[in-house]
């Protein structure tokens, strides 16, 4: 071992003698080759390797907290959006058909701040905010989680040039995440559909009443009604917005990874709710009509369930009819799903310095 050592130190000396003139000569330019290709790859594997590290110094208390106060923002910045479009959506359960021709954004909005005053654009507001807390904060930390679960199923760790592959965790993922943050919080988005949708007559007086009049009239099971359409709606929705911002982000941020992280998640975040929107409107339509079936004492409309309720509006409204709303909604979604996700990576980016054990 030793001989070979000092001849293998011998041979390599001799080398290094044979080549120190050439070297002289080569050794700036050959700099300059291995130096070129190193840029572009450090720039590519930037947004990744950070975006990685950034998420895993992420605890489940600041994912909660950051997904909870994006979401409880979102909405108070876009509740009157909200309340119209939820106005619209249910017109047609108790009016007749000349009432629905034209529905106006404008005319509507004069009418709440004339008749019910400004801040009854915010109606409903506070149980929103009481759904909106839990439901976000349980959205982005499922979501962080079973797209975690799904990329270590399926060692994406070792195939991540496959986007095809990676879009549909982003979109399994997605939904999963929100039939769960659905489920776990729907007794109170059905109570908060029931407080935005009351005009002149109160018959909700808040929360609590709203919560005692529900069991009282329509038994604990009420505040679950029209439970499987919201899954049905909300699953592909969620999995579409967070597939597509998803999507966006990656793609914005391999061409151009030196825009600030707020406004790459702001359009990200409006396109893919524009996106989700779009895909899953007609299915939230029914979901808030069959909310509001037996509201207020009044007489059920729909009987058939979720396909006899798609059938009778197509038949007494049309196509159109199952997209009654759809343009606040976009008034809507544009800025509240832009503002959710960068609130929420930017208190993602503002937490992870928060030591944490959790």
């Amino acid at each position: 071992m030793n001989m070979e050592a000092r001849v293998g130190v011998v041979v390599e000396g001799g080398q290094r003698a044979l080549n120190t003139a050439h070297s002289s000569v080569v050794d700036a330019s050959a700099r300059k080759f291995l130096q070129q290709p190193q840029q572009p790859q450090h720039n590519l594997s930037v947004p990744k390797r950070s975006l990685n590290q950034h998420q895993a110094q992420i605890g489940t208390v600041q994912q909660l907290l950051a997904g909870g106060i994006a979401g409880a923002f979102s909405k108070t910045c876009t509740a009157p959006l909200a309340r119209l479009t939820i106005l619209f959506q249910v017109q047609g359960m108790h009016s007749d058909l000349a009432a629905l021709s034209k529905p106006s954004i404008l005319r509507e909005a004069s009418r709440i701040a004339n008749e019910e005053g400004f801040r009854a654009f915010w109606k409903g507001n506070l149980v929103t905010i009481a759904h909106r807390l839990p439901y976000s904060s349980v959205n982005f930390y499922c979501y962080e989680h079973y797209k975690n679960f799904l990329q270590s199923v399926l060692g994406l760790d070792n195939h991540r040039e496959s986007a095809s592959v990676n879009l549909g965790v982003h979109f399994v993922g997605g939904g999963l995440a929100g039939m769960t943050a659905a489920s776990a919080t729907y007794p109170l988005d059905l109570v908060r559909t029931r407080l935005a949708a009351q005009r002149q007559a109160i018959y909700y007086k808040g929360i609590w009443h709203s919560f005692q009049t529900i069991c009282r009239e329509e038994g604990f099971l009420g505040l679950y009604k029209g439970l499987g359409a919201t899954l049905l709606g909300v699953g592909p929705s969620i999995a579409i917005s967070f597939s597509v911002y998803e999507s966006l982000r990656s793609f914005w941020q391999s061409y151009r990874p030196n825009d600030p992280t707020v406004m790459v998640s702001l359009a990200c975040g409006s396109l893919s709710g524009i996106a989700s929107s779009t895909a899953t409107f007609p299915i939230d339509l029914v979901r808030r009509r069959m909310q509001l079936e037996g509201a207020g004492g009044r007489a059920r409309v729909y009987n058939n369930g979720l396909l006899g309720t798609f059938r009778y509006i197509i038949q007494s409204e049309g196509l159109r009819g199952l997209y009654r709303g759809i343009l606040p909604e976009y008034y809507k979604v544009v800025p509240g799903v832009g503002i959710v996700f960068m609130t929420y990576e930017t208190l993602k980016m503002l937490l992870s310095s928060v030591p944490t054990s959790f």
